[in-house]
């Protein structure tokens, strides 16, 4: 098993498999048994990009827009009475005496969560803030035309960027850390930081309450087979000495997929919560994550991939539009504001004069959108990228074909790069986690499409 290194505030990643995988690629159990970090599901850290080359756009095109969508990163488990579940649990059974020496450093473990975590349930991380940094920081410097000084009228004027937040304060953060890198390379961008419930339409229009697959006998049938497969029993009996007093106490399940997604949370947390941990506990902070064998994350993540792509994903055996549907208003938000930049561009080309006397019409740079994974998936779905159109009936089989951590991990983001050239078609090339996508529309220039054929291809959908 590979070890995890928590000591910098990071989880280490394999990103030469990663990476140099499609973003689509195939995974098998070997390769998760080589690299269990991926069984963290969507608290896996951002994968950034190694020695990642694009293709060469067309003669005589430069990149002039960006619209992007993206998660917002690394952070705290999103529940307090999680955190305080597991160390009320594990305090009544320490009072009873049915902790193993392993069960007590848990339980010191579980101690710091509910004095230093639990009051930021959801909050991001610092290490959240540098994933943010580090896009905003390679999405300038891929596509530095994009926020170069324009010459309108004769006069210098530089674009601006346009930012919306869901009213999250995790989204929020993520969004100042990415302008504020932006900003750092190039002070004079400006920047419009938009957040309000009136935003939500388009950055978060899902509703967990709406989503109610569990009577859906096709899909039920398949995904309990693999949570047939999650075996609490070894786990526990590490924590406990007693497990008759598990089996009358204790809500094993509960209590293992709690502590699961707490314990894979810890990749994105800083170093000083992970070094008070590791003092609490006498043991370096991995070792809550490594309590589970390799085969234990392996059964259990099938489990939620699978919970995953029939919520939100195109699995046949749900049938229905319900989850994509709550991204069609995020689409159409990205077609209307890059035609209005599009637009911008191609006014201010036509004149030889400022637009207004007070001034000159700036060109839009970017429009970035900071949201959730409830969001991201089902628009990745929608908009048919290669890493979320796989259509599977055998969720056993489904992690060969369809992997949640490639499509939200935490900061995950879509890129759509728009080229222009004097008197050509404006052309637009994807990036998933910043690696280029093909598209079903035909088209010699791939992965550089057509606007025109990428907007008509889209607004088809949205119809549907």
């Amino acid at each position: 098993m590979k070890k995890l290194d928590f000591a910098k505030g990071i989880f280490v990643l394999a990103t030469g498999f990663f990476l140099t995988a499609t973003v689509n690629a195939q995974v098998s159990d070997e390769e998760l048994a080589k690299h269990p970090e991926f069984t963290s599901s969507g608290y896996l850290v951002y994968p950034e990009p190694v020695n990642i080359k694009y293709t060469k756009a067309p003669a005589g095109y430069k990149p002039f827009y960006i619209s992007h969508y993206g998660r917002h990163g690394s952070r705290y488990h999103h529940s307090a009475e999680e955190y305080t579940y597991l160390f009320e649990t594990l305090a009544k059974a320490d009072s009873a005496q049915k902790l193993t020496e392993l069960g007590k450093q848990t339980l010191a473990y579980t101690k710091v969560l509910v004095d230093k975590a639990a009051p930021r349930k959801g909050d991001l991380t610092q290490v959240g803030v540098k994933q943010h940094e580090g896009i905003a920081n390679r999405m300038s410097k891929n596509f530095g035309d994009v926020f170069k000084d324009w010459n309108v009228g004769g006069k210098k004027v530089t674009p601006y960027v346009r930012s919306y937040a869901s009213t999250s304060g995790r989204c929020i953060v993520s969004m100042a850390a990415f302008i504020g890198e932006l900003r750092s390379l190039n002070p004079k961008i400006h920047s419009e930081l938009i957040s309000g419930k009136s935003y939500m339409k388009f950055i978060s229009a899902f509703d967990w309450g709406k989503l109610d697959y569990s009577k859906v006998k096709t899909y039920t049938d398949e995904s309990d087979k693999l949570w047939k497969n999650v075996n609490p029993q070894s786990f526990l009996e590490k924590l406990f000495n007693d497990y008759k007093y598990v089996a009358n106490n204790v809500d094993t399940n509960g209590f293992y997929n709690h502590f699961f997604e707490i314990a894979t949370s810890l990749q994105g947390m800083d170093k000083p919560l992970l070094d008070e941990i590791a003092q609490a506990a006498k043991v370096p902070a991995d070792t809550f994550v490594n309590l589970f064998t390799t085969e234990e994350k392996i059964a259990r993540w099938k489990a939620q991939n699978a919970w995953w792509y029939s919520l939100e994903g195109t699995s046949p055996l749900i049938n229905r539009p319900d989850g994509l549907n709550f991204a069609k208003p995020t689409l159409q938000n990205i077609l209307e504001e890059a035609d209005e930049a599009i637009a911008i561009d191609t006014s201010i080309n036509a004149r030889t004069a400022p637009s207004t006397s007070s001034g000159t019409l700036a060109p839009i740079a970017a429009t970035l959108r900071f949201g959730h994974d409830a969001t991201l998936l089902p628009l990745t779905a929608l908009m048919q990228l290669p890493v979320a159109n796989a259509r599977v009936s055998d969720l056993s089989k489904l992690h060969e074909q369809w992997n949640d951590f490639r499509i939200i991990p935490m900061a995950a983001n879509l890129q759509m790069v728009f080229y222009k050239s004097n008197n050509k078609p404006i052309l637009v090339k994807i990036l998933y986690n910043e690696i280029e996508q093909t598209l079903p529309i035909d088209c010699k220039t791939a992965p550089y499409y057509r606007w025109d054929d990428v907007r008509n291809f889209y607004s088809a959908l949205l119809k549907n």
